[in-house]
C-alpha cells in the first residue's frame, strides 16, 4: 500500500462529497440575495420587513428552546438559566457587543453548573 498516494477510499470520498456538497449549497445561499436583487435599485418593502422583525423573532425562539426543557418545581429551579439569562441581558444593555455577552453568559452558566 502506498501511504503517500492521496487516493480516496470509499467512505473518505463520502465524506469529501459530502463536505463539498455542503460548502457549494452554503456559499450558493449566501450569495443568492446578492444575485437576486442586483438589478434592483430598492430593495423591496417585504424584505425590508422581514430584515426589521426576523433577527428578533429567531432570539425569542431560542430563547425558549433554550428554556424548553426548565423544571422550576425541581432543584435547581431554572436557577442557572435565570442567572445567565441576566447576566447576557445586562451585559448586552451595558457593553452592546453580542461577542461578549455571549461568551461571559457562557462562561458564568458553566461556573454555575460547575458549583451546584
Amino acid at each position: 500500500m502506498n501511504t503517500g498516494s492521496m487516493m480516496l477510499s470509499g467512505g473518505n470520498a463520502y465524506a469529501a462529497l459530502l463536505v463539498a456538497v455542503m460548502s457549494l449549497t452554503t456559499i450558493l445561499l449566501r450569495a443568492l440575495p446578492f444575485l437576486v436583487f442586483r438589478d434592483e435599485k430598492d430593495t423591496p418593502a417585504m424584505v425590508r420587513y422581514l430584515g426589521k422583525v426576523l433577527p428578533h423573532a429567531i432570539v425569542g425562539m431560542l430563547v425558549i428552546y433554550c428554556l424548553k426543557d426548565v423544571n422550576p418545581t425541581a432543584a435547581p429551579f431554572g436557577l442557572p438559566e435565570f442567572l445567565t439569562g441576566a447576566c447576557v441581558i445586562l451585559l448586552q444593555a451595558w457593553k452592546r457587543n453580542a461577542l461578549v455577552s455571549i461568551l461571559l453568559g457562557t462562561f458564568v452558566y458553566m461556573c454555575v453548573m460547575c458549583f451546584m
